[in-house]
């Protein structure tokens, strides 16, 4: 063990992976029976740490990885040489050999990427796996859907490839349903049009976490990408999620570093934005910007002390943030733990409100926490 983890706890991270599994069977028990369980571990697995989270979702039986790049397809490789892993963004030409190497399959988009791709099946003796990509109206990776049938068919007659999926991606399911269902309609009829495609054994795909509530109980779907809901946040405020038994995997935490009574007309912080109404008592928390607390959320956020909500005053700065603890019933005193996310007492920050503040989204704030805040893992095993 080196010595930093054995330093006490300045500001840190924790990640209940039992409560990841739990939720991953809840999520399965909610869709029909075929539907296959793709779980999306990019960006760090939403910045609770890859290699944990992967392992625990293989133990809880997820079907396949989605993942980013090639070095976050390396890590689940070092976990498992076998489980099946898809490359979500653009391959380069100089990680094309990686493909056949270590087993993966990649998105294609493009005619370049077939005759790439097909050239490192070739050479190796062995046919890569590819999930063809429709734009439905994303406008990001993908074949253009009214284009979508040549390369369907350039792909069929690659000797070096094998179809493995076809999938597209929703870019509203948060918020624009109208605009979802006719996306799900453009690639229903462009599934349709592709001469002899046999589903049977491929990953067909368009929902991810917003869009399971649009799910059509019985199509030709037979995959879901799940991301944030596995970790028991909510997409949006009318998820499914309300129907299913999720929990919050992540809780971000601090300490109290120091004390002081501040009199009535005192400014606060960089740039003066707060001047104090009344003599108060000031928490200096000992986290910032520097370890993902935003600095725009400054005199918006709150925190948890003795499971009271307590106010942030002035801007965050790069290593302490102010709070008001006038209030607060009991002694505050340095070293206690103040929560940023999570649960303290009877109350709770979720992600979602702490990204409010900021004026962000959930996906950021987790990938926002930076590398200097220790991730601890609790592995209990109850499920």
């Amino acid at each position: 063990m080196s010595a930093s983890a054995q330093l006490p706890r300045r500001c840190w991270v924790e990640i209940d992976l039992a409560a990841l599994e739990r939720n991953l069977k809840h999520i399965r028990a909610t869709l029909p029976p075929h539907i296959k369980y793709v779980a999306v571990v990019k960006a760090d697995a939403y910045g609770h740490g890859l290699p944990q989270v992967a392992a625990r979702l293989m133990q809880a039986g997820a079907d396949l990885f989605a993942v980013a790049n090639i070095a976050e397809a390396m890590t689940i490789r070092e976990l498992s040489g076998d489980w099946p892993v898809l490359l979500l963004s653009p391959v380069l030409p100089d990680e094309d050999r990686y493909l056949a190497e270590f087993d993966l399959a990649a998105t294609v988009s493009s005619l370049d990427e077939v005759r790439r791709f097909d050239a490192v099946g070739r050479a190796a003796g062995s046919p890569i796996a590819v999930h063809l990509k429709i734009d439905t109206g994303m406008g990001r990776l993908g074949v253009w859907h009214t284009q979508a049938k040549e390369l369907y068919s350039a792909i069929k007659a690659a000797n070096g490839l094998r179809l493995a999926g076809v999938f597209t991606h929703f870019s509203s399911a948060d918020e624009d349903p109208v605009f979802t269902a006719e996306q799900r309609r453009l690639f229903l009829a462009t599934l349709a049009g592709f001469p002899g495609l046999d589903s049977a054994g491929l990953y067909i795909h368009a929902d991810n976490s917003a869009g399971l509530e649009t799910t059509p109980g019985e199509s030709v779907f037979n995959a879901v990408r799940v991301g944030l809901l596995q970790f028991g946040i909510l997409p949006h405020p009318h998820s499914m999620l309300a129907r299913v038994k999720a929990e919050p995997v992540f809780s971000f935490h601090t300490r109290v570093g120091l004390v002081k009574q501040l009199p009535a007309g005192t400014s606060v912080s960089y740039g003066r934005t707060v001047k104090l109404k009344r003599d108060t008592r000031v928490a200096v928390l000992t986290a910032g910007y520097g370890d993902g607390i935003a600095r725009v959320s400054g005199n918006r956020a709150q925190v948890l002390i003795n499971g009271q909500r307590c106010p942030v005053l002035g801007r965050i700065t790069m290593d302490q943030t102010m709070v008001d603890v006038t209030d607060v019933t009991g002694a505050v005193a340095c070293g206690d733990t103040a929560v940023l996310v999570g649960r303290q007492g009877g109350t709770e920050i979720s992600v979602t409100e702490f990204s409010d503040w900021s004026d962000t989204i959930p996906w950021e704030t987790l990938c926002s926490v930076t590398k200097r805040v220790p991730r601890h893992y609790r592995n209990a095993s109850g499920v």
